[in-house]
């Protein structure tokens, strides 16, 4: 680990920050919302990390996973469905079928499904990342912190872009937008849509097809904005996207090693299919004292899988699954309807005394049914056999969230600033399993508040301590193995800096944190009984730090690193006391980012541009036995290109050293008995890419 902090530190200027967009000589000046205002990004306390429109185009970055990259103290995983996925910041992790351990904000919006998080990221505005509990404005869910998500408003002016992506594996994606007037300066829209394929990069070396095929995955996006006076707004944004691939696409690994990379084997193609429809409504007015904000949004999302459940095939394992002799399928029916609200004032910027607080409310109404099967022939139709399913979970859940929320700033000197939130939050919720007629009902409870003092000697430096809470209810499983689980509670602790040197040309930002985390959320998987089961450690405590910079040391040249350290121990574990003193599950420990970017003139009115960067990830502890471990990887991506005013092309590529690493990996003693299974991370990939706007 001392090698790759070495790296970092002589690549760039000690270790960094976010990347913005970069002006002639010094780094941009970059505004946040992180606390439901416009302010300063080297003046808000938290340790945040942004991605703004120029950041994602010169990035690459399409999707959520290749922002997440450049994050210290954040991982982010694909595993099990199409659009599951799993992230741990600052040792917090997702677990399966239950809530995340961050808030996601679209628009406005909070996305409270683990399917939501997944997405493509196309006509953006800019991307935040808050670290650290924020449960006190963001409400339940934000206990290791927050991802802002703000897609691009609508222009006064007629305006567009296109943009085509073209890759090895058959790759081919595009998005497009058109913005402006819609007969007057006061009614705005704007239209922009995504679509993407894959005929898939890892073979299934059984059936003779690729294991990450994407038949197709598309969204379309509108959005109409009116303009009712120069007081009050109301925005209109509709969503809807649909999407076929594959899923589940694990690999059978025989070999007594996680770090043994072999290819999907399994005798039934996986595959899923399904939607999601989104409508936001957000009213905007100035009262005079306070802007008022009022948003209502609703979200659908279906997804139907289907996929092997043994992860071998007849030849490689012909005594079948669990040696009964026969190959076992499995799938899942998920429909999911979300409805949220939030009424908030905030007050005027001015003055010593800033306020903000408002009220809450979220339903969630989500039916999933798991069933395995006996798979004779890999037909998916099997699972319509009664005389054939082995395996039958039908469950109904409907959770309902009600939330208020304060917070105030004020100026104890003109450098010094108390701030102090508080937030109660209260779900109720209940699950009827719609097989075995059993019902389940229960209301968690939860006070978050917060408490900073900010010191700001002058506009270059920012010093801050925070003492700060965070919560994510407990609930209830589809297995009758373990029914329920209970709420998990974090207090934290972080000190952190803020500063602006050279002139701006030089950003180094850090923090220090402990936190005291009861009920720790994990999962295990128990394939037996097509199980996925979420159940609590007891206590955990997480120490570590973020050392973030960004370096500007010449006009149009930008150098970024960053580093993060999280050492997150079990303390407490009543049930598995021998696991005393080992690392959360999917925990990796440490994790770095380093690059350098380049833009200048080449002839005429055309530039170039040329960007290198490396992700490094320390070893990963993937079961509570830390029996199983990754090794430490590398990822190396670049990108260089020829740009105009209008138009830019580029080649690109990603993980071009061709890693091979498993983003999630099962332990035989959790999963079928006989063999790990391993989730490969995608390989290289590399291609051409055209952009134009007007």
């Amino acid at each position: 680990m001392r090698s790759m902090i070495r790296m970092a530190v002589a690549a760039g200027a000690a270790i960094a920050l976010t990347q913005q967009a970069v002006a002639e000589d010094t780094v941009e000046e970059v505004v946040v919302t992180a606390q439901k205002r416009s302010e300063r990004l080297q003046e808000v306390p938290i340790q945040v990390d942004v991605f703004n429109a120029q950041t994602i185009s010169d990035a690459g970055i399409h999707d959520t996973s290749d922002f997440i990259g450049y994050v210290p103290n954040m991982t982010f995983d694909r595993a099990d469905s199409y659009r599951n996925s799993f992230v741990v910041v600052r040792g917090l992790a997702q677990v399966t079928n239950a809530d995340p351990p961050i808030a996601v904000i679209v628009d406005g919006v909070p996305q409270v499904d683990q399917k939501q998080f997944n997405m493509q990221l196309f006509d953006v505005n800019q991307v935040e990342v808050l670290k650290g509990p924020q449960g006190t404005l963001y409400g339940r869910d934000a206990i290791g912190g927050a991802v802002i998500i703000n897609t691009q408003n609508p222009t006064g002016q007629l305006s567009g872009y296109a943009n085509a992506t073209a890759g090895n594996g058959e790759a081919f994606s595009t998005t497009a937008g058109l913005s402006g007037p819609l007969g007057t300066d006061k009614v705005l829209f704007r239209l922009s849509g995504n679509y993407v394929h894959q005929g898939g990069l890892t073979d299934n070396n059984y059936l003779g097809t690729k294991s990450d095929f994407v038949n197709f995955d598309y969204t379309t996006r509108a959005r109409l904005t009116f303009l009712l006076s120069d007081a009050w707004t109301v925005d209109f944004r509709g969503q809807f996207g649909q999407f076929s691939g594959a899923t589940n696409q694990y690999s059978w690994v025989q070999a007594e090693s996680t770090n043994v990379y072999v290819d999907p084997t399994n005798s039934i193609r996986p595959h899923s299919r399904g939607d999601s429809t989104d409508a936001v409504i957000k009213v905007d007015g100035d009262l005079g004292f306070a802007k008022l904000t009022w948003i209502n949004g609703y979200n659908r999302i279906t997804e139907v899988n289907r996929a092997d459940l043994d992860f071998s095939n007849p030849v490689q394992d012909p005594t079948g699954f669990l040696g009964l002799g026969f190959q076992v399928g499995q799938g899942q029916d998920l429909d999911a309807k979300i409805y949220s609200e939030e009424l908030r004032l905030t007050s005027q910027a001015g003055g010593p005394l800033r306020w903000v607080g408002g009220l809450s409310y979220q339903y969630s109404d989500k039916t999933l049914q798991t069933r395995a099967f006996v798979d004779l022939d890999g037909d998916y139709n099997q699972i319509n056999n009664p005389a054939l399913v082995i395996v039958n979970n039908n469950i109904r859940n409907r959770y309902r969230s009600q939330g208020v929320f304060g917070q105030v700033d004020y100026d104890i000197l003109p450098q010094l600033t108390l701030t102090g939130g508080l937030r109660y939050d209260r779900d109720v919720r209940d699950q009827r399993d719609l097989v075995g007629l059993k019902s389940y009902n229960a209301t968690f409870v939860a006070t978050q508040p917060k408490v900073t003092l900010t010191y700001k000697p002058s506009r270059e430096l920012t010093f801050y301590g925070t003492a700060s809470s965070g919560y994510r209810p407990g609930g209830f499983n589809a297995s009758p193995i373990s029914p329920t689980y209970k709420s998990e509670y974090v207090r934290s602790f972080e000190a952190g800096f803020k500063t602006s040197l050279l002139e701006g040309r030089l950003q180094v930002n850090g923090a220090a944190f402990f936190e005291n985390d009861h009920n720790y959320q994990y999962y295990y998987v128990d394939v037996a009984t097509a199980s996925q089961i979420d159940q609590n450690i007891d206590r955990v405590e997480v120490k570590g730090g973020e050392l973030e910079a960004q370096f500007h040391p010449l006009s149009h040249w930008l150098i970024f690193a960053n580093f993060g350290y999280s050492d997150a121990k079990i303390k407490q574990l009543n049930s598995l006391p021998q696991y005393v003193g080992n690392y959360t599950p999917n925990l990796t420990p440490w994790n770095a980012a380093l690059g350098t970017e380049y833009r200048a003139p080449l002839v005429g009115d055309l530039k170039w541009y040329g960007r290198i960067d490396a992700q490094l990830y320390g070893r990963k502890y993937w079961q509570v036995d830390n029996m199983d471990v990754q090794n430490a990887k590398q990822y190396l991506n670049a990108r260089l290109g020829i740009e105009a005013d209008k138009w830019g092309a580029y080649v690109w590529g990603r993980n071009i050293t061709d890693t091979r690493a498993y983003s999630q990996y099962v332990s035989p003693s959790l999963g079928i008995g006989v063999a790990g299974l391993g989730f490969l991370v995608e390989p290289a990939t590399y291609g051409i890419e055209l952009n134009v706007k007007f």
